[in-house]
């Protein structure tokens, strides 16, 4: 295969891949993108198809492995929790006692009550606490009481 024509299909590579992240902005496909480049880029220094390949292997392979990870973490950084999620780290009322072996608890947050359990299987919180959203189990809040500190 002529420089020119391996050119062409690593030039078109590099585009349908960048096409492809661009669609579904997954980090799936840049990597490879970033390999297909350089195996371009190679093509004018006179590689043979066998270097230019083994250019595009490595390197996407390096990308993935050394790049992915912190591009993953960047791209999490500053993500909003949604729906019930959100609630997790928050505090809230108990509106009745909470009590897993009674199975009976409730508490308030963002005017919606939601049933909640104890993480302690053995506390009973009673109605009236504060206490912090630990977990969500279904649709059953997992709670800690705070304990008030007396000045």
């Amino acid at each position: 295969m002529t420089g020119m024509n391996s050119a062409v299909i690593w030039l078109v590579l590099v585009i349908v891949l960048l096409a492809i992240e661009i669609a579904t902005l997954g980090l799936t496909t840049v990597w490879f993108a970033g390999g297909a480049a350089a195996a371009f880029i190679s093509t004018f220094f006179g590689a043979s198809m066998g270097v230019q390949t083994g250019i595009f292997l490595v390197l996407s392979l390096i990308l993935l492995l050394v790049t992915r990870p912190a591009a993953m973490r960047f791209m999490k950084k500053g993500q909003v929790k949604t729906n019930a999620d959100s609630l997790i780290g928050r505090t809230a009322v108990a509106t009745k006692e909470i009590n897993n072996l009674a199975q009976t608890g409730e508490v308030d947050i963002a005017d919606i009550s939601w049933t909640a359990r104890s993480e302690d299987d053995l506390k009973i919180i009673p109605a009236g606490s504060k206490v912090k959203i630990c977990a969500i189990e279904g649709v059953k809040l997992i709670v800690e009481e705070i304990k008030e500190e007396i000045k």
